[in-house]
């Protein structure tokens, strides 16, 4: 997760917004409007404001950005606290310090609406635009809105943080839940564990519907047609086309995560019989080891055949190696200096959390922070000794080398090209941090395992990237309906499932209440994280990954490339990162890979190998759900 401009009412310091607005009505009005009294007859005709200069348009936006950035630093502090100390006094007080920023925020958004038929430079321009789009949850301009809906989305945040079911006598959080999805091949257990964490989410469910409408009202004050289709907006493209562009993207990748869902479901219906996972239809959701089914890579030991499974785990390596979370943190900042990339502040290791608490509750979450636009970046995660916080340490550091390339760009400039950027960049390097190649370049392997290792490796890959696709691109979809108005609340739930099933190919474990509201019990969806972001990300790693590796001369099969030690690579990749949002992001995808379109080939090309695999393993196979 990455820390934005500012402004979103739920974690400051973490996500997107910044936007504003003006106080009297008249300043509401468009440029094309004005407020004429009636004049007496025989007198001249009424004035009629001036349209604001191109001085004045950008006057307004350095007053605004200096004033967002002083907002900015308080509400992140105040969100740092709250997800590190979760008491209803840092609620409290996140509470009110967002409210503050949401409704300054909003006045700016309007205010520069002002502007609109001025002739203004093109950054100024471009600021005036960012201002208007980079809320995520917008206030309507009216008193009590923005304290009502910052409340609401830090009680929200709060809710999903501290749950915990109780399953014959004990009490399990999330993460005791997903351990167990992650390890027991017992169905009536993971179904207990997927229930158990399902129902918590209920909880959510009437806060979660007015806050909806909340940033409905608002969106709707800065001239969208809903909130959803305000964060369509924030692609340097129409709404509608961007949607249409995720479907593009989606259409490349779809043939291979049929193919894996095909084949995973066979390993499954072998594993436990028609009973509990049929060999046609979709695939029962608690089977595939995440909460979400969004990463199956921990029933990997039941996918891969003998002959391909890896001679090494990369659990393993890491325990024999006595690696601590903190050498987790220190090995990944190693991949970044060794592509040339400045060290991390020393605040950063004095101020980060790194491992969960004994003594209190914490946002686990994991997300990296930027507090002050500057050089106070830091992560925030319950880091375990494993290979997915090893992965996740190289992409939540990714996001921090990110804020801190752009700190010297303005403030309304302090953001990916796109969201999905700053997911991107962390899980481009993390392509290269799990690799044979990585691995053995940092001593945590030997010597590299042989070619005939490379298909359960790939398939592992798969299991977490692939896998992910379809939910990248759903979560979204959901909200778009349910922001639209075309999901009323007694169907959120139904439509859940109906997307899950349209994407995934997935169904739950069992009947669900008809009451219930999964979709809360993901964590982006309470705490109103945009998701297609990820999709994206998914999409451009890929691509990152192959034109880094194009650069850097490799020769050999693209998921065995490591860029470690590059540094004309890193010098490169630095250069599109220091472009912050200044730019439409096809102009920075140009600066590093040389095209000005999201491409999913490079996704296709990198598990080319998988495919011909699984196109072997499914014959005969009914495939499809």
């Amino acid at each position: 997760m990455i820390r934005s401009l500012l402004l979103t009412t739920v974690a400051c310091g973490l996500l997107v917004g910044c936007a504003g607005t003006p106080d009297s009505d008249i300043a509401l009005q468009s440029p094309s409007q004005s407020v004429v009294t009636e004049a007496p007859e025989e007198t001249t005709p009424p004035i009629f404001p001036q349209r604001p200069s191109a001085e004045e348009a950008k006057s307004y936006v350095e007053e605004a950005e200096k004033t967002l950035g002083d907002l900015s630093e308080f509400a992140a502090r105040t969100a740092w606290v709250r997800a590190n100390f979760i008491t209803f006094d840092t609620e409290w007080l996140e509470a009110r310090a967002n409210a503050h920023a949401t409704e300054t925020s909003v006045k700016l958004a309007m205010g520069a609406a002002r502007f609109n038929e001025t002739d203004a430079d093109p950054v100024t321009r471009r600021k005036l635009n960012l201002l208007r789009l980079s809320l995520v949850l917008p206030a309507a301009q009216k008193e009590g809105a923005a304290q009502e809906l910052a409340t609401l989305a830090t009680k929200l945040d709060s809710t999903y943080s501290t749950a915990t079911f109780k399953h014959k006598n004990k009490s399990y959080n999330l993460i005791d839940a997903s351990n167990v999805l992650a390890q027991s091949r017992n169905p009536l257990e993971t179904k207990a564990m997927w229930e158990g964490w399902m129902a918590t989410a209920l909880a959510q469910k009437s806060d979660y519907e007015r806050m909806i409408e909340l940033s409905n009202d608002g969106a709707k004050g800065l001239g969208f047609k809903d909130a959803g289709s305000m964060w369509r907006s924030n692609y340097d493209m129409d709404p509608d086309a961007f949607a249409a562009e995720t479907d593009r993207l989606w259409s490349q990748v779809s043939p291979l995560y049929k193919n894996l869902h095909c084949y995973a479901r066979r390993k499954l219906n072998d594993k436990y019989g028609d009973a509990v996972q049929p060999d046609k239809g979709p695939i029962r959701a608690d089977l595939m080891g995440n909460m979400w089914a969004q990463d199956w890579s921990n029933i990997y030991d039941l996918m891969v055949p003998k002959a391909s499974k890896a001679s090494y785990s990369l659990d393993q390596l890491l325990k024999s190696k006595a690696y601590t979370p903190l050498k987790m943190v220190q090995t990944g900042e190693a991949f970044y200096t060794s592509i040339g990339l400045a060290p991390l502040p020393k605040t950063f290791y004095e101020r980060s959390l790194i491992t969960k608490p004994k003594d209190r509750e914490v946002v686990c979450h994991a997300s990296a922070w930027d507090l002050d636009n500057r050089d106070d970046i830091r992560i925030k995660m319950c880091t375990q000794v494993n290979a997915e916080d090893f992965y996740t340490v190289h992409h939540e550091l990714g996001h921090n080398v990110y804020q801190r390339a752009y700190k010297e760009k303005p403030f309304l400039f302090k953001n990916g090209a796109h969201d999905g950027f700053h997911e991107a960049i962390g899980d481009f390097v993390g392509l290269s941090s799990v690799t044979p190649t990585y691995l053995k370049q940092i001593g945590l392997l030997k010597t590299e395992p042989a070619p005939s290792e490379d298909m359960g490796y790939l398939l592992n890959m798969a299991l977490q990237k692939v896998a992910f696709l379809p939910f990248g691109l759903m979560v979204d979809r959901w909200r778009w309906d349910v922001y639209s108005g075309k999901v009323s609340q007694d169907q959120y739930n139904d439509h859940w499932w109906k997307l899950i099933g349209q994407y995934q190919g997935l169904v739950p474990p069992g009947v669900r209440p008809s009451n219930a509201f999964d979709p809360g019990a993901k964590y982006h969806v309470p705490a109103s994280v945009p998701y297609t972001r990820y999709f994206l990300a998914h999409i451009l790693q890929f691509q990152f990954h192959k034109a880094a590796c194009d650069q850097a001369g490799w020769t050999g099969p693209l998921h065995r490339c490591s860029i470690y030690n590059n540094k004309a690579v890193g010098a490169k990749f630095n250069a599109m990162m220091e472009m912050g949002q200044s730019k439409p992001w096809p102009d920075a995808l140009e600066a590093f890979t040389g095209k000005r379109e999201m491409d999913g080939s490079a996704v296709v090309e990198y598990f080319a190998p998988l495919q011909a695999w699984l196109t072997e393993q499914n014959s005969g196979q009914d495939c499809g759900w």
